[in-house]
């Protein structure tokens, strides 16, 4: 069916990209939450990149691909923003639902632990982990979307993995001069 919209769209049908833009919006913003951790920005990009999917269609080869493809426009489109709106530590965040069972607590800090870690990564390094891990793509789709080899997404994903775990390693240490919360005497 999506491939049938696309070719549609490709001739110039706007109501079927209009339905192809309201079938792929939600995925395109969460990834585009995920790279710039900002919502206002991510929804530059993801307006921006619905443009280029636009744009662009016609060229578009095989429609099949459009998934892909699409996420490779949108990459593109974080890129422009990441580079227009320089970033600050403590921008708005992706809002996570709270937990509703279990240590509600634990999991806000094990939460906000892995978000300062994500905070630490390079754009690049953003961009492999939430598709691959927030959206689940296969390794392969993710070097589609990002127009690099697989060897290079795998060497990206070790590599954002590592400085994640030290981050929360780092966070977890507590500081000299302090134990259990309270300063000691020097």
């Amino acid at each position: 069916m999506t491939a049938d919209l696309v070719t549609r769209a490709q001739r110039g049908d706007q109501q079927a990209f209009g339905v192809l833009a309201e079938r792929h919006y939600a995925r395109l913003q969460r990834a585009a939450v995920g790279i710039l951790r900002d919502p206002h920005v991510a929804e530059d990009a993801t307006q921006n990149a619905l443009v280029s999917v636009w744009r662009d269609l016609p060229k578009l080869r095989d429609p099949a691909r459009f998934e892909g493809w699409s996420y490779r426009l949108l990459v593109r489109a974080c890129y422009a923003e990441a580079k227009r709106v320089p970033r600050t530590m403590g921008d708005d965040t992706m809002a996570v639902e709270e937990p509703t069972t279990g240590d509600a607590y634990g999991a806000v800090l094990h939460r906000d632990e892995l978000e300062r870690g994500f905070e630490r990564l390079s754009i690049d390094h953003r961009a492999v982990i939430v598709l691959r891990h927030l959206l689940d793509l296969p390794v392969e789709q993710v070097a589609e979307a990002l127009d690099i080899p697989i060897g290079t997404v795998k060497s990206r994903l070790n590599r954002a993995m590592e400085v994640l775990r030290s981050a929360i390693e780092a966070d977890a240490r507590v500081p000299v001069g302090e134990v259990a919360g309270r300063e000691v005497a020097r």
